[in-house]
């Protein structure tokens, strides 16, 4: 039976050895040899990769932002990817949102949410933890993610804060008994309020030697998640690190009978009207592939969206050409004096 060393790394909002280790005990693992080991350095996995002692490395897409190179120099590349499980923040609080007082204080690490909570609720006062700190006058530090969480969890059961945003995963791992409300990128009725995740989120991909056999590969990937790692490497790859916390990310596989249903439900005769022609047929059978992408000002008050629907066969085309169209209408609204990354 063929043996392949597996490598994971890790951290709190996608923990990617949980995640293998229940791939590697369900019915859909491989039928070959898997010895897993976990790795706290991506430098060190590089290492052991390019000189053969690992085959294969399994690490949160947010982690090799801004190292390609890096990875590139050890001789490696990416392979695969694993579709995310828990993308989307929830929020820890006993009100939703549209329901917290306009002087509550909502706490939140991710810039991006912020803005989307301002966008939502208006006076609401959204802060970072930081922000709280330096405003409250305390003296705070905390070593990680969940040491962090469990300081915002203190404060809301004190009543200090009405509540904060947190990964769904580390939600679970604090095993946190106040009610939760997950911040969806699908409103429930059309205009409502929408959260897309941040880029990368909870996105696991396989990286290792260039031309490793791709058929031993395939066996730990997923058809969607190397969609979304293509379409996000495309459009942010070389976004600069504080842009990124800018900009909000949806990239999924969807069922023509999916979105068809929303459609009704939302009265969206473009939606209905692109796949069908002049008889009412379908113009295809293809699972059919989404990506959203939009950037909110600090405040809230305005949002640059871009969004498409596509047959799989043809995401690829419409990835650049969205892509162009994104830039575009970024450097637009900068000549209207409007900048997005940096107010």
């Amino acid at each position: 039976m063929e043996r392949i060393q597996f490598g994971t790394l890790s951290t709190p909002s996608c923990p990617v050895d949980s995640y293998i280790e229940k791939f590697l005990e369900s019915s859909e693992a491989p039928e070959i040899q898997v010895d897993c080991k976990q790795y706290d350095s991506l430098t060190k996995a590089l290492s052991n990769l390019e000189k053969g002692k690992l085959d294969l490395l399994a690490l949160p897409a947010r982690i090799l932002h801004g190292k390609q190179l890096k990875m590139h120099q050890a001789n490696c590349e990416v392979l695969g990817a694993r579709t995310p499980r828990t993308p989307n923040m929830v929020l820890v609080s006993e009100n939703k949102i549209q329901y917290q007082p306009k002087s509550g204080i909502i706490l939140s690490e991710s810039a991006l949410v912020r803005r989307q909570l301002r966008r939502s609720r208006r006076g609401l006062r959204v802060l970072s933890p930081k922000a709280f700190i330096e405003i409250e006058k305390r003296e705070k530090n905390y070593e990680n993610e969940l040491e962090m969480y469990s300081w915002m969890e203190t404060l809301r059961e004190n009543k200090e804060i009405d509540g904060y945003v947190i990964p769904r995963v580390i939600y679970s791992t604090l095993n946190i008994s106040e009610r939760r409300h997950t911040l969806l990128p699908d409103p429930h009725n059309l205009g409502d309020d929408h959260f897309l995740p941040s880029p990368y989120s909870d996105l696991v991909v396989i990286i290792g030697r260039k031309k490793y056999p791709k058929k031993i590969t395939s066996l730990f990937s997923e058809v969607e998640g190397e969609t979304m790692w293509r379409i996000q490497d495309y459009f942010i790859g070389g976004v600069d690190e504080n842009h990124l916390e800018n900009i909000g990310m949806l990239t999924r596989h969807r069922k023509m009978s999916t979105l068809m249903t929303l459609a009704e439900k939302h009265k969206d005769l473009t939606m209905e009207q692109a796949f069908h022609n002049s008889e009412g047929e379908a113009t295809t059978n293809e699972v059919l592939v989404e990506f959203r992408i939009e950037t909110i000002s600090n405040d809230g008050r305005r949002t640059i969206a871009v969004d498409r629907v596509v047959p799989y066969s043809k995401y690829e085309i419409a990835m650049v050409a969205t892509e162009k169209d994104w830039r575009m209408v970024i450097e637009r609204a900068k000549t209207d004096g409007i900048d997005f990354f940096n107010n």
